[in-house]
């Protein structure tokens, strides 16, 4: 009787309604190989999880229609990891997708044609999505094959086609909402076309150098729906062309104009009457001093404001900019080499509700200076102060903003250990942490950044030389970690990479370059456990053939670097390049060239694998001292 008991016993899982499966299925999303796992219990969960899946990324192009046919509801595909996509795979998923493809991702594909891009457009008639900008090759001929995706609202196509592919596009794609026109040969024939879509919001014409101001004069009553302008790198716009925008976007709210033509009182008056402007970025530009203070002038409130690299940034000028515009959220201040603590004081004393900071390079702000940051601006969420004269009594301060997540400290020479220890404290929500060269860091800073955030995802200790495999063994219990950099760390062994690699499998990003302790006994661990593997640096460690032969078992592997690795032979590489089969890019030291096999290269190529050879020779580690004074005698 117990044993009919027991035969009749039912899979409580099997009571659940799929919804709520779903629901669970929605839960699994912090490791990629959690779902894998999920749908490998038993068949239900199989097939549950099969109809479940909407996002698909695949590794390899050979199997995607069989990919295809497993997960039947996909709306978004992303190809950009497989690179030799062709007319064949388009046609396939043009038959299998046809009633659910909303969204795809060709941005680094190449092989397809309009032919193959054609039989997508038509088939799939619920296209929201296409990015397809760096088909060089495709021309109007693609551009005519994408204006049958009636649908179209968002459309990535830079550097492929010209004034009739985009004025043809622009007439058939009534509803696109979104529009990137990067670095295409366009003129003004094609912009009264686009103009006219009544739903426009985003247009990026950057590097579009036949732009100038005839051509803006066209945005004259049109295009009111815009909201997000890039016309960075336009050179031929001047003060007249952008006048023209206060007259007709008046709903923009987001303007780059980088790399562009000087910001003078002209140009900052001409924009002025853009009322429902919130953004503006300025990167790269020359700013004169009549054209910051207009800016300040503004009677918007602006809430990001972005000067990175901007020659004739002054005190003066960027402290009047911060006293008017106090709602400020975003600043970028980057490389703006003129401004001191006078004009930090009035940043944190007037943008109090700061969320994100960068001040790169900015050496003419003292020490005592970054103690104001900490005191005023507590809602920042990310700062970077690299290359900077911080220490550790700015560290103690800025550890009161604790939603901090985002913290750049590389080439701050004057930190230690005991600042670092008040950010691992506090700031426990952080997720990326870069300490480039900061030589003042040893083992125990590292202790205290891996105990108090225990959600680190990024972490750079490039060139600490200090740094032990105890280091490592803490930074192992963050498991959400998955871009490591430890290039010149000379103590760390295999032991401390075996451990990153035991404890962080969601590791996608390893630079172990100049780690000369490292050797085929790291690389054994890295083969079993990190399968999320995507790119990884061994230049200058001790991996031999049979290290580098064990990384084939990562299926995820795409792009190697391997330069004066000693240890590798010809047969080893070769073998080691046959077996990666996901492999898309390689760089290696030119003298393999000719020591490989050319039908070996010709057909890792056909594969899809980028070569990249280099003539570089053996080099000796720079005392990270004396590289910043390397690199403060270049710098004008």
């Amino acid at each position: 009787m117990k044993k009919q008991r027991c035969s009749e016993k039912i899979n409580l899982f099997d009571l659940l309604s799929e919804e709520i499966v779903f629901i669970i299925l929605d839960c699994l999303n912090t490791n990629p190989f959690d779902k894998k796992s999920f749908s490998l219990v038993c068949k239900s969960f199989y097939i549950t999880e099969s109809k479940h899946r909407k996002k698909l990324k695949p590794l390899r192009q050979e199997h995607l229609p069989a990919v295809l046919i497993r997960y039947s509801n996909t709306t978004h595909l992303d190809l950009s990891l497989c690179p030799r996509i062709n007319d064949h795979s388009l046609f396939a998923i043009s038959k299998i997708t046809s009633f659910t493809l909303q969204s795809i991702d060709l941005s680094r594909s190449w092989g397809f044609s309009s032919s193959g891009l054609l039989s997508l457009t038509l088939s799939c008639k619920n296209l929201k999505e296409i990015d397809i900008s760096n088909a060089v090759s495709l021309k109007d001929a693609g551009a005519a094959a994408l204006a049958e995706a009636k649908n179209l609202e968002k459309l990535w196509m830079g550097r492929c086609v010209g004034d009739l592919g985009v004025g043809l596009i622009a007439v058939k794609c009534k509803e696109i909402r979104s529009l990137d026109l990067s670095y295409l040969p366009i003129t003004n024939k094609c912009l009264p076309s686009i103009l006219k879509l009544q739903h426009l919001e985003d247009l990026i014409l950057e590097g579009c150098f036949g732009i100038d101001d005839c051509s803006l004069a066209a945005l004259k009553h049109r295009c009111k729906s815009l909201k997000v302008l890039d016309m960075s790198s336009c050179q031929n716009i001047s003060h007249l062309g952008l006048s023209s925008l206060t007259s007709s976007i008046g709903g923009l709210q987001q303007l780059t104009l980088a790399h562009g033509s000087p910001v003078t009182l002209s140009i900052a008056n001409g924009l002025k009457k853009l009322s429902m402007l919130q953004s503006i970025k300025l990167d790269g530009s020359v700013v004169t001093r009549a054209g910051l203070k207009a800016i300040g002038d503004w009677c918007v409130s602006l809430k990001e404001l972005s000067l990175s690299k901007c020659d004739g940034v002054t005190d003066e000028g960027l402290s009047y900019v911060a006293t008017k515009h106090r709602d400020l959220r975003k600043l970028d201040i980057t490389c703006c080499r003129k401004i001191s603590d006078v004009s930090i004081t009035h940043v944190t004393s007037s943008c109090t509700g700061l969320t994100s900071l960068r001040m790169e390079s900015c050496t003419l702000v003292p020490r005592e200076a970054f103690v104001l940051i900490g005191q005023r601006c507590r809602f920042l969420e990310e700062l970077d102060l690299t290359d900077n004269e911080i220490d550790d009594e700015g560290l103690k301060s800025i550890s009161r903003c604790s939603k901090l997540s985002v913290l750049k400290l590389g080439i701050c020479l004057n930190i230690t250990d005991g600042g670092l220890a008040h950010v691992g404290m506090c700031c426990s929500k952080l997720k990326e942490l870069d300490l480039y060269r900061c030589v003042g860091i040893m083992d125990s800073g590292i202790l205290t950044i891996a105990c108090g955030c225990p959600d680190l995802e990024m972490i750079n200790i490039a060139y600490l030389k200090d740094i032990t495999d105890s280091s490592l063994l803490s930074l192992s219990k963050c498991s959400r970690l998955n871009t490591f950099e430890s290039r010149g760390c000379p103590l760390i062994t295999s032991l401390g990479l075996a451990a990153i690699a035991v404890g962080c499998k969601q590791l996608i990003k390893l630079d172990i370059k100049w780690c000369h302790n490292i050797n085929d006994v790291g690389m054994l661990p890295l083969a079993h456990f990190s399968q999320n593997l995507r790119q990884i640096n061994l230049s200058y460690t001790s991996v031999t053939d049979v290290g580098l032969l064990s990384l084939a078992s990562i299926s995820c592997l795409q792009n190697m670097t391997i330069l004066h690795v000693k240890g590798l032979s010809p047969n080893g590489l070769a073998a080691a390049l046959l077996a990666c089969g996901g492999i898309t890019k390689v760089k290696l030291q030119a003298a393999f060239k000719q020591l490989l096999p050319q039908p070996l290269i010709d057909h890792l190529q056909a594969r899809g694998c980028v070569f990249q050879w280099r003539n570089k020779v053996f080099q000796a580690e720079l005392d990270p001292k004396s590289w910043k004074l390397l690199l403060e005698d270049t710098v004008p």
